[in-house]
């Protein structure tokens, strides 16, 4: 067991910045992905995810919306909640809350701190995910809600122990380079997250259900649906998150609650919001609508959702699959500008001459230029990224 994290040092003598450069530095390519390294880290620790119950939540897309539901129905329920989700928006410490509040910096700090010298090859996700188990550890959480990064059995969540459900929200292709080729292949990996005898909640349907199924019988992990307990996954009324696709999601954390015996805490979840999905702005006589959706099926979604806006605002990740995320959102809106979230975007230029529209590298620029295209009563759609999001979501809440 490793020493404990000490309040001393340069965080006990005043308010001392996080390193987040070196933290941000482990996500380097070539570090070890999976649950083995983060099982051995929080070994490290003295296996802080031992002291409370983890609700683990998979899948291609809501994972961020349904984790959000859940803490706040557990909150309602009385609870010591914990929630970990991932990426963050505007501040890392987004990252990791507890009681319905982020993290304070000055904790990320002391962890980092530890973690220089007694991990200091840990990868990005593993540290967080450490950080988060010694945080609800200290903080004496009874039920933590955990997003998995990519997949389920391949991801680092993987290792926790003391898992009372698992919530697998959808599978659609994303992450084809780590997962699989094909959504059969995907669904396997997000399945096999399950557990023995611990329920297996899941709102997945056509090709992707029936392997989840399979898998679920392979483990001996017992499956509800919508379809084979509809009760369980039943909404008294319409989640406060805006767009349909929003109504799986409620089911999927009523049902989840529901199974845990915390279903006193259905009209708290159904109450709860969450930022970047179809967040709506008034800026100047105009309404931006600020949306993380950065893969075909969620790009989707969002155009079933807003299928009419006067300008796109688009940014995404070279990685991810640009052509087929886009092509749903061209139909949207007439009028495009197209920006970079990161250093490893899809160059703007090329989506501007290929797709048609303008670009601008630096996000602010193209949503001043995006506001500035928009007409007074008109509606601006900004999708592509969550990283895009954040920058224009803290950019509006500045006033532009």
């Amino acid at each position: 067991m490793s020493a404990p994290l000490s309040s001393s040092g340069p965080a006990a003598s005043g308010p001392a910045r996080p390193d987040y450069d070196w933290l941000y530095s482990r996500t380097r390519a070539g570090r070890e992905r999976g649950p083995q390294a983060a099982r051995a880290l929080l070994d490290h620790l003295g296996r802080p995810d031992e002291t409370f119950a983890s609700v683990r939540v998979v899948g291609t897309n809501g994972k961020g919306s349904t984790c959000a539901m859940l803490e706040a129905g557990l909150l309602a329920c009385g609870l010591r909640v914990g929630r970990f989700t991932s990426p963050h928006l505007e501040a890392y410490e987004e990252r990791v809350r507890t009681g319905g509040q982020d993290l304070d910096p000055q904790r990320t700090a002391r962890f980092l701190d530890w973690a220089k010298v007694n991990a200091p090859d840990a990868p990005f996700f593993d540290l967080t995910l450490a950080l988060a188990a010694r945080t609800f550890r200290e903080d004496g959480v009874q039920v933590a809600v955990m997003e998995a990064g990519v997949g389920g059995v391949s991801d680092a969540t993987q290792a926790l122990g003391r898992v009372v459900a698992v919530a697998l929200t959808n599978v659609a292709l994303d992450h084809t380079g780590v997962l699989g080729e094909t959504v059969r292949e995907i669904a396997r990996d997000k399945a096999r997250a399950a557990r023995p005898g611990v329920p297996l909640l899941t709102t997945a349907t056509g090709e992707a259900l029936d392997e989840v199924t399979r898998v679920a019988a392979e483990i001996g992990a017992p499956l509800w649906t919508p379809e084979s307990r509809p009760g369980l996954f039943d909404l008294p009324r319409p989640p406060a998150l805006a767009g349909p696709h929003q109504a799986r999601n409620a089911a999927l954390a009523a049902a989840t609650l529901r199974t845990l015996g915390y279903g006193a805490g259905v009209e708290a979840a159904l109450a709860a919001t969450h930022p970047a999905r179809l967040e709506r702005f008034a800026v100047n006589g105009r309404t931006v609508l600020v949306d993380g959706a950065h893969n075909p099926h969620a790009a989707g979604v969002l155009a079933q959702a807003v299928p009419r806006a006067d300008v796109l605002l688009f940014g995404n990740l070279a990685r991810k699959d640009t052509a087929a995320t886009l092509t749903p959102l061209l139909e949207v809106a007439p009028v495009r500008v197209f920006t970079a979230p990161g250093e490893t975007a899809t160059p703007p230029g090329e989506l501007a001459a290929q797709y048609g529209g303008v670009a601008d590298p630096d996000p602010h620029a193209a949503l001043t230029r995006a506001l500035a295209l928009t007409p007074q009563g008109g509606t601006l759609l900004v999708a592509g990224s969550l990283y895009l999001a954040g920058t224009v979501r803290a950019a509006l809440r500045a006033g532009v």
